[in-house]
């Protein structure tokens, strides 16, 4: 697999984010002749590719890719990883979400058919909604609150798949779709509303665990380092149907703060706070698609996918954990 990004040029739009700057390196380490990282820092962070300006081959861009995408030239792969991810950040800006959603990813595409390269759109389990078949295959059409609070990020993956497909149809290009299910691992954002960085965050300040509902909601958590191997092996496969890549181990948030309090050896009691609207009440990848057809399955623990986590934010913040 490494041979075939080796003299790649690669666009990864949302390169500074936590996956687009783990999928860079990794671009980075088989091969690629000139990766180009697209971003407007709303959530992403120079801090991301810090060390990836020591590889010559890549070139980091700050742009707004729902206004156009600066780019000369062939083009091999385009990955379009740029959207809000997290809860807090897209209550915050549902407009932009719903934009580069549908503007942006159209955009991604005619980049995509302009120079022949081959499209990846970074989809999400969030298109399941409130899942009511279990787990979740990617036959399910799910069960999604169109006007609801979390509606700008499902609804603006659900237009994009459907655009990313319409492409393929009509004008050829050749695409690809992931439905990522819950990842984790370093260079997350403390603040950025997801379980993982605020269990983390409360176990090494000694806090309380913030649990919503009663906890037994579950969730799958994937270590970042499998997911982007599954990126990669979806991109260069042949599959234009969406392929789930998540860990199938579930967990409940309970159980999930557990975990986490073992290996950060820290944290207080649990304190329950209301379910916010439109939570899913459970979340599980059915990954036989991806084992099928790209031979992939995640490797790392939760048990070591935590250490690697929880180490990275000590060495990062250093000290206690600022809130």
């Amino acid at each position: 697999m490494a041979n075939r990004f080796d003299g790649a040029r690669v666009a990864v739009l949302g390169g500074a984010g936590f996956l687009g700057s783990h999928l860079c390196e990794r671009l980075a380490q088989e091969g690629a002749a000139e990766i180009v990282a697209v971003d407007n820092l709303i959530t992403g962070t120079l801090r991301n590719v810090e060390e990836l300006r020591a590889h010559k081959g890549f070139r980091f861009v700050q742009a707004d890719i729902t206004e156009g995408i600066p780019w000369d030239g062939p083009c091999d792969f385009v990955f379009n990883l740029a959207s809000p991810a997290s809860p807090i950040d897209y209550a915050k800006r549902p407009v932009e979400t719903l934009r580069v959603g549908s503007q942006g990813t159209e955009n991604a595409l005619r980049l995509a058919e302009r120079t022949g390269a081959t499209f990846l759109q970074a989809s999400t389990s969030e298109v399941y909604g409130d899942p009511l078949v279990h787990p979740q295959t990617e036959d399910y059409w799910g069960n999604v609150n169109p006007i609801g609070p979390r509606s700008c990020y499902d609804e603006s993956k659900r237009y994009a798949e459907a655009l990313t497909m319409a492409y393929r149809r009509a004008r050829g290009v050749k695409t690809r779709i992931v439905r990522i299910f819950n990842t984790y691992g370093p260079r997350m954002r403390l603040d950025d509303g997801r379980v993982v960085p605020a269990f983390v965050a409360q176990a090494l300040r000694g806090e309380d665990f913030t649990v919503f509902g009663d906890g037994r909601q579950t969730r799958s958590f994937c270590y970042v380092s499998d997911l982007i191997d599954g990126i990669c092996r979806l991109m260069l496969s042949d599959e234009s149907d969406p392929v789930n890549v998540g860990n199938p181990r579930e967990l409940t948030i309970l159980e999930f703060a557990e975990a986490v309090r073992a290996a950060a050896g820290g944290g207080g009691r649990i304190v329950h706070r209301p379910m916010p609207k439109d939570d899913p009440k459970q979340r599980r990848p059915d990954i036989s698609r991806a084992k099928r057809l790209l031979g992939w399955e995640p490797r790392v623990s939760l048990e070591e996918g935590l250490k690697e986590t929880i180490a990275w934010f000590r060495r990062v913040v250093g000290g206690p954990v600022a809130p």
